[in-house]
């Protein structure tokens, strides 16, 4: 299985189950859209922000289908300005490369510096859609083996309205 070993053994360690797709390098939802129209799941979208002092960084994930506007999501989020996170510091704090953003990345984020927004959105679903910290791989799991997973991980996240 393509993607980061560590993950596959803090799966198996904390008994989550997922259903694993190999395909080619993804790096758009466009691309992904063929790839993925077999999943049974919420499909998702991540975005990794940072405040416009580079002190903070977080975790966007939305349903995939949606348009992120920034300066709506500047003031729902409260947290000021936000820019794009920079290669170096996709790399720092979640440990990949652009491309493959996954909230599987928090396993590197070893001084819990991420924080997560996850649109409520994906609360309809019973199952969710990421990457394995590799573009060239889909994880599918249950939103409830999910947030196991963001518990173990320490990170701060909250379910917030993106959208009206």
């Amino acid at each position: 299985m393509r993607g980061q070993k560590e993950l596959y053994t803090l799966f198996e360690e904390l008994s989550i189950r997922f259903e694993y797709y190999e395909h080619p390098p993804l790096s758009t939802i466009e691309e992904a859209k063929t790839h993925w129209k077999d999943y049974n799941s919420g499909r998702c979208k991540n975005i990794f922000f940072r405040n416009h002092k580079g002190d903070r960084h977080y975790l966007v994930i939305l349903e995939h289908l949606r348009q992120l506007e920034i300066h709506d999501l500047e003031k729902r989020l409260k947290q000021g300005k936000l820019t794009f996170a920079s290669d170096h510091r996709l790399k720092k704090y979640l440990g990949f490369e652009p491309g493959s953003v996954s909230p599987f990345g928090l396993i590197n984020d070893k001084e819990k510096h991420v924080h997560l927004f996850i649109d409520e959105k994906l609360n309809e679903f019973d199952r969710l859609a990421f990457h394995p910290n590799v573009n060239t791989a889909t994880l599918v799991i249950s939103k409830t083996d999910f947030l196991k997973f963001l518990d173990h991980t320490g990170n701060s996240y909250e379910f917030i309205k993106l959208y009206d």
